[in-house]
């Protein structure tokens, strides 16, 4: 497949222009179709994608990806619009990502972040970026405070790192990677962004643990067919749209696995193997950076999270393999029994 071919499919997983293919995920037209128009055919600046400046970027330039659509092209969820867990459409297996803070328990719909990717919440006052990447799977949420500096607004920049969602954020469109959670280009370059525990559960498990949750609305302002998977079978199949910098085939591209860091020291526990070592359930204490952590798994729900010695959760990514991997090529890897 052709970098324009690519790029087209991925902007038809978001414009609903869709197409059958053999790997059983859905492509989309020619993007330079949708895109019609003088600003489209005209060639690129090589200093910036999507209008963004990467001349000084803390990554290399060549692994910046167009991933498609352009600047905002997929829409950023800046009033987001909650309804009661009663109210809600969702069925039991439903995937959600869940954040409990300040006493207020919020479930975003994997079905709806499909075809937002960023939704910029407050929880009490404590401005949140809850950010989604289907691509690598990878539901992380974020304070939007970074280094100390004002609360920041995210958008979705239509380009990737590493096939990862690079976010930019409104007031100096620094680019931000989602898995590497920093700024690498822009006036920000090299902020971190500090992580909210977020559980990326079934929407069953999350109901359960937090009856009075309330859940995100699909009135978002925008016309999306939530009942539709953009990416439906992508996760099924052992090939990428966007390629890595670094592979490692001791484990399926898209096996889910937990990462953890501690300090310098990274972790990835595979879910087959984690079923194995819990007996599909349960409990795993395991040392990580010479640090005592609870790794809780649950096959039923396909989740797992991290805690620590005393039981408060420890900062944790459901990722594909190939996606912590490629960011944490020096990972450890959780063995068989």
């Amino acid at each position: 497949m052709t970098r324009a071919e690519t790029s087209a499919t991925r902007l038809g997983l978001h414009t609903g222009t869709v197409a059958t293919t053999t790997l059983g995920w859905l492509f989309g037209l020619v993007w330079s179709l949708v895109l019609s128009g003088p600003a489209a055919a005209a060639p690129p600046d090589p200093a910036n994608f999507n209008g963004f400046d990467v001349s000084a970027a803390s990554v290399p330039v060549d692994a910046i990806q167009r991933g498609g659509p352009p600047r905002d092209g997929i829409p950023a969820i800046d009033k987001p619009r909650f309804v009661s867990a009663v109210q809600s459409a969702l069925a039991a297996g439903d995937r959600v990502l869940g954040v409990a803070l300040g006493g207020i328990a919020r479930a975003y719909p994997v079905r709806i972040l499909n075809w937002h990717e960023v939704v910029n919440d407050n929880f009490a006052g404590r401005a949140v970026a809850i950010t989604y990447c289907p691509l690598c799977g990878t539901g992380m949420a974020f304070d939007a405070r970074a280094d100390g500096g004002p609360p920041m607004r995210f958008g979705v920049s239509g380009l990737l790192y590493n096939s990862d969602v690079l976010l930019f954020d409104r007031a100096t469109d620094s680019l931000w990677s989602q898995l590497k959670q920093q700024a690498v280009s822009g006036p920000r370059v090299g902020n971190v962004l500090r992580t909210v525990p977020l559980t990326h559960t079934s929407w069953a498990d999350w109901r359960s643990r937090h009856p009075a949750t309330t859940v995100l609305s699909t009135d978002t302002g925008f016309a999306r067919d939530y009942g539709r998977d953009p990416y439906a079978g992508y996760d099924k199949v052992q090939q990428l749209m966007f390629d890595v910098s670094a592979r490692d085939d001791r484990l399926p591209l898209k096996e889910w696995v937990l990462g953890v860091r501690v300090g310098d020291t990274y972790k990835a526990y595979p879910f087959g193997v984690l079923a194995q070592r819990t007996r599909g359930r349960g409990e795993l204490l395991d040392k990580v950076g010479g640090r005592q952590l609870r790794i809780r798994y649950d096959d039923a729900h396909q989740s797992a999270q991290a805690f620590d010695a005393q039981g408060q959760p420890w900062p944790g990514t459901m990722a594909f393999w190939f996606a912590w991997f490629a960011f944490h090529p020096q990972t450890e890897v959780l063995s068989a029994p």
